[in-house]
């Protein structure tokens, strides 16, 4: 890297986020961590190599399948803020027919989340403003089709009625530019707390844009249009986003990495993906945001 290139960030503070482990499973991602012990050691641990943001999928360790009830939920988020000061928020459900149809309004998706906010454990919610077909590359040559990740607006409303009444930040995941787009609308309409946009590229799936510059360019050109200031962030499902980073650093966005993003197989730890992230960002002149400066910076007034 040339010299120049290291001091493009000018000691701005980035923030920086693990995914854990995601909705795959092991048998997909042998690495990530399922238990709640497991997931608190390696929460705590990419806390201390930087991470500043914890984003966690609860699992029930028999089955293997994602589990997303609040009690998982709250003993993860205290178990890592016990060892370190970290801002951990959960996912929200893939399927199940009232995520499908939609038919409740997003009451029983979304319950979970209510359950945590109302004990005082949600700074932050996984809400994602948009539908779209989520199709592997290998799937596409086996003939096997992916399938709909669906939030029906009307369950988008719920979930941000709750950021409002609860004062949780949305982070919503950008897989389409319609994504962006429904989201900042609605963020205006609903009124809840300030969003963070995350730009979810991918080489792996279908779904969006390859993590090149031309779709790192289109994005923010459309958030400074539609959500002007807003805090954006580098992320993906299937792909390695580290090539981006000094773009993200210089343009003033903040980054997300973790076994979930990463293409399956992957053979390094969240810790590594952490730390070799924290070193791109310090290479551009950037410094690591505490999660008590996440803080301040969404909700200046407190």
């Amino acid at each position: 890297m040339e010299e120049q290139e290291l001091h493009d960030g000018s000691g701005r503070k980035v923030w920086l986020e693990a995914a854990l482990n995601g909705p795959w499973g092991p048998a997909k991602q042998p690495g990530i961590p399922v238990s709640i012990d497991g997931i608190i050691e390696e929460g705590v641990a990419c806390a201390h190599a930087g991470a500043a943001i914890i984003h966690v999928h609860a699992y029930d360790v028999i089955t293997g399948r994602q589990k997303d009830d609040w009690e998982t939920y709250a003993r993860i988020i205290t178990g890592i803020r016990s060892r370190a000061d970290a801002i951990v928020y959960p996912t929200i459900p893939f399927g199940g027919e009232g995520a499908i149809t939609g038919t409740d309004g997003g009451r029983a998706r979304f319950g979970h989340l209510e359950e945590l906010a109302r004990r005082g454990l949600l700074e932050w919610a996984a809400i994602d403003p948009g539908s779209t077909n989520i199709t592997h590359w290998d799937q596409i040559n086996r003939d096997e089709p992916g399938f709909v990740y669906t939030n029906p607006e009307q369950q988008v409303r719920h979930a941000l009625g709750l950021a409002r009444q609860y004062r949780f930040h949305p982070a919503y995941a950008i897989y389409e530019p319609g994504f962006l787009r429904l989201g900042a609308a609605l963020h205006w309409r609903c009124g809840s707390p300030s969003p963070v946009y995350r730009f979810m590229f991918t080489s792996d799936y279908s779904f969006g844009f390859p993590p090149e510059d031309f779709a790192l360019t289109a994005y923010l050109h459309l958030l400074d249009r539609l959500a002007p200031g807003a805090q954006w962030m580098l992320g993906g499902l299937g792909v390695d986003v580290l090539p981006l980073v000094p773009r993200t650093v210089m343009e003033g966005g903040h980054v997300r990495v973790g076994l979930e993003d990463q293409p399956f197989g992957c053979e390094r730890s969240n810790a590594e993906l952490v730390e070799a992230a924290a070193d791109a960002i310090g290479r551009m002149g950037g410094a690591l945001a505490r999660a008590e400066d996440v803080r301040s910076t969404l909700n200046p007034q407190e």
